[in-house]
């Protein structure tokens, strides 16, 4: 119902928000919709690599979300600014740039150690998936590469304060980590992920989540959580017995979703079997 408010509660007791259960349990999914990831814009790879970041380090939902809030209110008032045929308040303005800069360089150092430590867990995996080799492609990321987080800081703070007048024409902010991108190399075909096969970027998206739940459980001494929608559907047989085998392995609770039963067969005996009819789930009777 609209104005409804979503309750949280933690073993009954209520949680303080959202980010609560982020640090009780690392979540990873994989959807049809993400097939598409490496041939559409970047705003899908940043999805996908803040929930890769947020499975190692579950404060950095809180830091996305004040960089995001600050950027917004600064672009609001740049354009109010314009609008009226002068500037805005550059003490306000100010105190956004502040939050930006300490947060950006934040969001930016902690997903180029996530993409790093990844990378490193890719360069290694073995089996029938492609090796994936990661990159993060972004100014402030490479400014981290050279600098310590405080010089960024204040390179990002004045860039921001210098572009004032073109941004608040423009919109928005040119620089920044709401501009990053996650770079995804076919390992054995050096190819990048956008110039493979349909089957091969499926492929290489399944080897990174199973890379991020190893290193997850690794990080955080417990596998995640996985769900993984219509995830056999485009797969071989080889490619299906080993993903199950390797979902076996992590020891991680996953939910396999599918309307061909038929790709389940491997895992008769292994796995519980729900059907889900008419709103209704109820077990299977086989």
């Amino acid at each position: 119902m609209e104005g409804e408010r979503r309750a949280i509660r933690i073993d009954g007791e209520p949680a303080r928000n959202q980010a609560a259960l982020g640090e009780r349990l690392g979540v990873l999914w994989l959807t049809p919709q993400m097939d598409r990831l490496f041939v559409e814009g970047p705003t899908g790879r940043r999805r996908l690599l803040d929930r890769l970041v947020l499975g190692l380090d579950p404060a950095h939902a809180a830091r996305v979300a004040r960089y995001e809030q600050a950027l917004r209110e600064r672009s609001r008032l740049l354009r109010a600014g314009a609008s009226a045929g002068g500037t805005a308040d550059p003490a306000w303005l100010g105190a956004l740039e502040e939050i930006m800069a300490a947060d950006g360089v934040a969001v930016a150092a902690a997903r180029r150690d996530a993409v790093e430590r990844l990378d490193r867990v890719c360069a290694t995996a073995e089996g029938p998936f492609p090796r994936a080799r990661l990159s993060l492609l972004g100014t402030i990321e490479g400014w981290l590469e050279t600098m310590p987080a405080l010089d960024a800081e204040e390179r990002f703070r004045a860039a921001l304060t210098a572009n004032r007048a073109s941004e608040a024409l423009s919109g928005g902010a040119g620089l920044g980590p709401h501009r990053s991108d996650l770079g995804v190399w076919h390992a054995e075909k050096n190819i990048a992920a956008e110039a493979a096969s349909t089957g091969e970027q499926k492929a290489l998206l399944i080897a990174v989540l199973l890379a991020q739940a190893r290193l997850q459980r690794a990080v955080r001494g417990e596998p995640p959580l996985l769900l993984l929608d219509e995830v056999a559907a485009h797969l071989d047989a080889a490619r299906r017995a080993a993903l199950f085998e390797v979902l076996a392995g992590l020891e991680s609770q996953a939910w396999i979703t599918g309307t061909d039963p038929a790709l389940f067969d491997p895992l008769r005996g292994a796995a519980r079997f729900l059907t889900v009819c008419d709103g209704a789930v109820s077990p299977t009777i086989c």
